[in-house]
């Protein structure tokens, strides 16, 4: 399995949380010594990535500056310049801008089929989907070489990275003053945000405050995105009194090999049962993970087994959930029971309003 690159969103904002203003020329934020870590950034990174809202509005080269780090990476058989990225739904992208016309360096474009015709001639134009999806394009680039991606935004950009679980590290450069204006661009936007974040560094630069975050072990952008596929499939559950539930079980490669959900097969079906009666006796399930929309359950009437002590005789040493069970129909203890048994629980709680959604019909406040 190719993988894909080590993510890491670059951003300066205000006091106030806000990119720039909304005046026609750019707003400054950054001191020189900050853009000189940048600029040191970009010499790490072997691709830099912005949204085609950044390149239409502020037309940027995405070049390292410094002529010492052009020659450190030469020295490491490596490009002067990292690949420049950006992804578009419209494909509104002009061919002779700063991104396509200046640096000699690979220019890659991800977009819906046929939207970005237009800039063909100046750069590799790669179908991403309809809107273009993040993980595919990680996949691409992975597939390319890229090790380390630098994503440099704007707001919509890092909004979609952080809220789809796949930056791995996050640099804010804080400046010293107020924008104050509501209509300007805000560094992030409203979302679901599934992944913490932990502080590894503060610093002070040149009148700035320096923050640097690695996003947590657990859960994973893997987790993440499996976690929302188990979601996404209780929405296929039958009409029913109980919970409706989507489960996903993988490989240790990260593989789906089992999806179930409530009612499927049997009325009475739990979704992770659902799933576990497609892989019984597979040994692929002794490296195998379980996801789970709700907490598995620690007891129930319909059937003999809980899930909880399927997933156990399953062997499966690691369950990830959303929310955990409230007491509607018993206290439940699955995720309990599981730690005790030694198996590896991964709670995903920013993901839970999404399963409730899926069971308002249920009253659990």
């Amino acid at each position: 399995m190719i993988a894909r690159p080590y993510v890491l969103l670059s951003a300066a904002q205000s006091l106030d949380g806000y990119l720039d203003d909304t005046k026609p020329d750019r707003l400054v934020l950054s001191t020189e010594d900050d853009f000189a870590e940048v600029d040191r950034l970009r010499a790490e990174a072997d691709a830099i990535l912005v949204g085609a809202g950044t390149v239409r509005a502020d037309n940027p080269r995405l070049l390292v500056r410094s002529p010492a780090l052009r020659r450190d990476r030469r020295a490491q058989g490596l490009a002067e310049q990292p690949a420049k990225v950006t992804m578009t739904t419209t494909g509104d992208l002009d061919p002779a801008g700063n991104f396509f016309t200046v640096g000699d360096t690979a220019k890659i474009v991800y977009a819906p089929p046929g939207v970005a015709d237009g800039v063909k001639h100046v750069a590799t134009v790669v179908d991403a989907g309809n809107p273009p999806d993040l993980g595919r394009i990680l996949d691409d680039l992975g597939a390319r070489g890229i090790k380390r991606l630098l994503v440099e935004g704007g707001g919509g950009i890092h909004t979609r990275f952080l809220t789809e679980g796949l930056a791995d590290e996050l640099r804010l450069a804080i400046a010293p003053f107020f924008v104050g204006d509501q209509k300007a661009p805000r560094f992030v936007g409203p979302g679901t945000f599934p992944r913490s974040l932990e502080l590894a560094q503060v610093r002070a630069l040149q009148g700035m405050a320096i923050l640097e975050y690695r996003a947590t072990a657990e859960p994973s952008a893997q987790d993440v995105r499996r976690l929302r596929e188990a979601v996404a499939l209780a929405a296929k559950c039958p009409p029913s009194a109980t919970f409706r539930v989507g489960a996903v079980i993988t490989g240790a490669d990260g593989e789906v090999i089992a999806t179930g959900y409530s009612g499927e097969g049997d009325p009475a079906n739990h979704a992770e049962e659902a799933a576990l009666a497609k892989v019984k006796g597979d040994p692929r399930l002794a490296g195998a993970t379980i996801y789970s929309s709700l907490e598995p359950c620690s007891d129930r009437k319909s059937h003999p087994a809980s899930c909880t002590r399927l997933i156990l005789d399953a062997g499966i040493p690691r369950v990830v959930f959303a929310w955990r069970e409230p007491p509607v129909f018993v206290d439940a203890q699955g995720a309990e029971q599981l730690k005790q048994a030694g198996r590896k629980v991964v709670e995903v709680p920013a993901l839970a309003p999404e399963v409730q959604r899926e069971n308002t019909h249920l009253r659990w406040r």
